[in-house]
């Protein structure tokens, strides 16, 4: 009689096997984490106020790099800037509302690269500024490498959101506001809040949408505010300052996906609108991850084909339409007429007359700070927007949403524990790839 052999292991065993590749070091939880560019560098954030910063070596291990007290209470949310712009920064978000800029010392020693040489282990930051009025709870910065222009649009508890513009990214104090407006109405005392913002993460807008008559250099925001998500572009507006006509940014309302049950708890705009369209995945309390694609539609006898030089054409030669008529003013002819020339004389008085200065134009575009709501004016091109995806993996409230670089892969977490991946199938609905589960292991002594 053969003696039986010793019993194989169970696969419960092999799946609560591990290897522990960070360990962060907080005494609390981790609110907040980023990776720069390259994925070599972390950025975690506790709800204790401090960051650590993690750099990865070449063997594979992540080894501290500087830890500091950032904020009096818990950090928010961390992003990472371009590698691009020197020094490396680090923007953060905390529960107390202030916003702050963190500038790397490359020549400091480890510990101290983003402390500025402040003792009691707190940082200066290189720049940082707080609402008055609300608090804010949302941030999200990008960067223009063709214009080298920085743009930071924060949003506050009482709906408002407010864009700064940086051109220079060498001086790190001088953001200048260029748009404030509200996005929703004022949440009612001691009602339960949700807003997040994010910039579109890719460096033009799609092709479809510059032949729409998006401009080259439009931004594109996305806002979950309750339980709306709303995207808005920038168009723009000729305001005379001192006599001198001067082009600024205005944000006007492009679509709102609505839907949602529940306060929206994140958004996410998908990089790579190279397939010709936009991608957005909200996360909501009433358990359900949505993808909705945005479409830019145009027109096939608009006269203009795929070129570049056709594509650009309305960032190049900006078109002036007649007020009362709505006609396009721009003429290829090399010898106008006096009708057409009165017709931009009069759009030219108009415009001088709607914006004489800086400060009425700003007066104008925030007016009752009420919504850009859709008004067909110069520069607002029709978007459109349809749920392409409910997914409901999660049966709990969704909390998180995330695309990869490539706008390939979206992750989504909840309540219960789970981080649920999904792929885009070829006839464009999205669908649980795979998932990944935090599992505790009790260790007993051999």
């Amino acid at each position: 009689m053969a003696t039986p052999g010793p019993p194989s292991p169970s696969p419960i065993s092999e799946k609560q096997a591990f290897d522990l590749n960070l360990q962060h070091g907080h005494k609390d939880l981790v609110q907040a984490i980023a990776f720069n560019t390259y994925g070599d560098r972390c950025a975690t954030g506790s709800v204790d106020g401090k960051i650590r910063v993690f750099n990865r070596h070449r063997d594979g291990t992540w080894r501290l790099c500087d830890t500091w007290t950032a904020h009096g209470g818990e950090v928010l949310e961390l992003q990472w800037l371009p590698a691009t712009i020197y020094p490396n920064l680090i923007a953060s978000l905390g529960i107390e509302g202030w916003f702050r800029l963190w500038a790397e010392d490359p020549s400091a020693a480890p510990g101290r690269r983003f402390c500025a040489g402040r003792s009691g282990g707190g940082g200066r930051p290189a720049f940082d500024t707080r609402s008055t009025r609300s608090p804010y709870r949302s941030f999200s910065m990008k960067h223009n490498e063709d214009t080298r222009h920085t743009y930071l649009a924060l949003l506050a508890t009482d709906g408002r959101l407010t864009v700064y513009e940086n051109d220079q990214p060498e001086n790190l104090s001088e953001y200048t506001s260029i748009d404030e407006f509200t996005v929703c109405g004022r949440p009612s005392r001691g009602e339960e809040v949700s807003f997040k913002v994010r910039f579109d993460p890719n460096p033009e807008p799609c092709y479809t949408a510059l032949r729409a008559g998006v401009t080259l250099e439009s931004l594109g925001i996305v806002v979950a505010a309750m339980d709306a998500v709303k995207m808005y572009r920038s168009r723009d507006v000729l305001a005379a300052s001192y006599g001198v006509a001067q082009t600024q940014k205005e944000f006007y309302l492009a679509a709102e996906m609505a839907g949602h049950r529940g306060l929206v708890r994140d958004v996410a705009w998908a990089p790579g609108n190279i397939r010709g369209y936009d991608v957005v995945a909200t996360a909501c309390q009433d358990g359900y991850a949505r993808v909705f694609r945005i479409d830019t539609p145009y027109s096939e006898d608009d006269g203009k084909s795929w070129s570049a030089n056709d594509l650009l054409r309305s960032s190049r030669t900006p078109r002036h339409r007649d007020h009362a008529g709505g006609k396009d003013l721009s003429s290829s002819s090399s010898s106008p007429t006096k009708d057409d020339a009165a017709s931009t004389a009069a759009a030219a008085a108009a415009d001088k007359q709607t914006h004489p200065s800086t400060l009425s134009a700003s007066l104008a575009k925030s007016g009752t700070l009420g919504d850009r709501q859709w008004s067909g004016q110069e520069g607002q091109v029709h978007h459109t927007h349809r749920e392409i995806s409910r997914l409901d993996s999660h049966r709990t409230p969704v909390w998180r949403v995330g695309f990869d670089d490539d706008g390939q892969i979206l992750g989504s977490t909840g309540d219960d524990g789970r981080l649920v991946f999904y792929r885009q199938t070829p006839d464009g609905v999205w669908a649980k790839s795979s998932e990944l589960v935090m599992a505790k292991a009790r260790m007993a002594a051999p």
